[in-house]
């Protein structure tokens, strides 16, 4: 244990100028925090032994973060085509991997393994780098969040089966049929007993994360107890504790730092881990190394997410929300890495092979936290060349827009605000026209609105279709800073009204364009509602929306600056 420890407080020692560095020129942690693992591994850790342990354990705790993250309300809604996605992704992925390992004359059984971590994707990766979309509930956030998890229990499957040693049938049903007991017995936790723990924590934050904590060490050893993965006693753990996050807000808020501190464990162990080419292993081996190690970052960068693409567009989904979504599953996951571990050491994986797949692993997390950065550059690019189709007929298939509607108002979003603005039009009877691009609010738009675009309101096309030359005024619901400034880009004829989660960009989005923003979350629906009533019915101008806003906004910022 104390050199377990010692490898940890050398792997953050050396892992600090390397974050201090991303924090100074802005620069993404991910990479930094993985060279700084391949630095230390290089120089100063030669137990790989004790990495393999860590990365364990670091991979056990990510899991159970997830498990414990897990919005099942938010994801349901899009959980029959994710997974499909997933599903036909792990297909066409898998037995693209495992062919081409078998290609390169490596065994059925290795070359499987190699086809798995192909076709998996990192939960903490895809889903941390697309936090804030989970958290305003978009489209792209939910889909990227339910096809991690459709993907993590198929992935928890593939552990058991490896964990069982064997390729017979009942050492595997006995490792499956624990499994299945752990996963039984989280939601029996998560429904029975959770709500008991809370009580007797009585409102104390403390007592509840250390009644989760023990919660994760039962949960941990009943599955070392079993002979099963302690990954997978981890996940059940998360899924036990798993909760309304407004109920215990304290709690989340204590694991979400506890998760950022493992996820960087993780990112550093992962580095340390890799086997450089040509300094640590011979040339013939090397060229082996990196022509298994190139196959699979191919695989997993450019054919799964255009594979991914093209089964949400299938399933309706608007190229720009398949794209997005689909640059989140471009790297190796974490529940690869833990196959790959568990098989290297009983002996399923050579060294030459598990080298591969973790250097595979650093890559594509390095490149992951890069094309996030630019997702929207690389979409605009794609769809510029025609790799991704930019056909129209779904829009106007489903789309019912009056060619004769004009001075009217364009609402973006159909939620709760945006209910609320449609009834205001209708009463005060001015014409407006929907914009929503969320599959499961079709129906409710279809029905009760008059006139609706079902589009991305990041596409041109689709303010064509909502007639924008001829409107009055476009109002934005979503506190997106991409929609907003997209939305200013096109400079519009028309009043634009915004949300922004902060003060700051508020303020540079008045002075860029805009109308009127609308900054604060609470009551900022009964707030926009009241602007655009007193502004249709002619009680104020936009010019003096726009003024008092500014006004009211550098009042603010001077104050807190005092």
């Amino acid at each position: 244990m104390s050199e377990l420890l010692t490898t940890v407080a050398i792997l953050f020692i050396i892992a600090g100028p390397f974050l201090l560095l991303a924090d100074r020129f802005d620069l993404p942690a991910v990479p930094l925090l993985i060279l700084s693992g391949i630095f230390a591994g290089t120089v100063f850790i030669q137990q790989d032994d004790l990495l393999v342990e860590l990365a364990q354990y670091g991979i056990a705790l990510l899991v159970f973060a997830f498990g414990v993250g897990i919005q099942l309300d938010a994801i349901r809604t899009v959980l029959a085509d994710s997974e499909i996605a997933a599903l036909g992704q792990i297909l066409v992925i898998g037995s693209l991997g495992t062919a081409f390992g078998v290609a390169l004359g490596v065994p059925l059984a290795e070359a499987s393994v190699l086809g798995v971590a192909a076709a998996l994707s990192s939960t903490m990766v895809g889903t941390a780098l697309v936090r804030t979309e989970i958290r305003m509930n978009l489209v792209r956030g939910r889909l990227s969040e339910s096809l991690h998890f459709v993907q993590d229990l198929f992935a928890i499957a593939v552990v058991l089966i490896v964990g069982a040693g064997v390729i017979a049938a009942d050492p595997i049903a006995t490792q499956l049929g624990y499994g299945v007991v752990l996963l039984a017995a989280a939601v029996a936790v998560n429904r029975y007993l959770f709500g008991l723990l809370g009580r007797l924590a009585d409102g104390s934050d403390e007592l509840m994360i250390v009644g989760v904590v023990s919660l994760l060490v039962v949960f941990i050893g009943v599955a070392e107890l079993a002979g099963v993965s302690i990954v997978v006693g981890a996940f059940a753990a998360g899924i036990a504790v798993r909760h309304d996050r407004g109920e215990h807000l304290g709690l989340f808020t204590g694991l979400e730092s506890i998760k950022d501190f493992f996820l960087a464990i993780f990112f550093v162990t992962v580095g340390a881990l890799v086997a450089v080419p040509f300094l640590e292993t011979g040339p013939a081996a090397s060229v082996e190394k990196l022509l298994l190690a190139t196959g699979l970052i191919v695989l997993v960068v450019l054919i799964k997410p255009a594979v991914t693409i093209a089964i949400l567009m299938y399933k309706g989904y608007e190229a720009r929300t398949a794209t997005l979504t689909a640059i989140t599953t471009d790297q190796v996951s974490e529940f690869s890495l833990i196959i790959a571990i568990e098989a290297f050491l009983i002996g399923i994986l050579t060294q030459s092979v598990f080298d591969a797949i973790i250097f595979a692993a650093a890559v594509t997390m390095v490149i992951s936290s890069l094309t996030q950065r630019h997702d929207e550059a690389i979409y605009r690019l794609l769809s510029s060349r025609g790799l991704v189709s930019t056909r129209h007929d779904k829009i106007d298939e489903l789309s019912n827009v009056p060619d004769d509607i004009t001075d009217h108002v364009v609402i973006v979003g159909y939620g709760r605000t945006g209910s609320h603005l449609v009834e205001t039009c209708k009463t005060l009877e001015k014409p407006y026209v929907v914009i929503e691009n969320d599959p499961t609010r079709r129906e409710a738009v279809r029905v009760e609105c008059d006139a609706y675009v079902f589009g991305d309101a990041m596409e041109e096309y689709t303010w064509e279709k909502a007639g924008v030359e001829r409107a009055d005024i476009v109002i934005s619901t979503t506190p997106s800073d991409p929609v907003s400034w997209r939305l200013l880009a096109f400079e519009f004829e028309a009043d634009l009204i915004l949300r922004s989660p902060t003060q700051q960009t508020a303020l540079e989005l008045l002075e860029a364009g805009a109308t009127y923003v609308v900054v604060s979350d609470l009551l900022a629906g009964e707030q926009l509602l009241r602007r655009i009533e007193a502004l249709l019915e002619g009680e104020s101008t936009a010019e003096q929306l726009r003024d008092e806003r500014l006004e009211e906004l550098d009042r603010r910022s001077v104050t807190e600056n005092r």
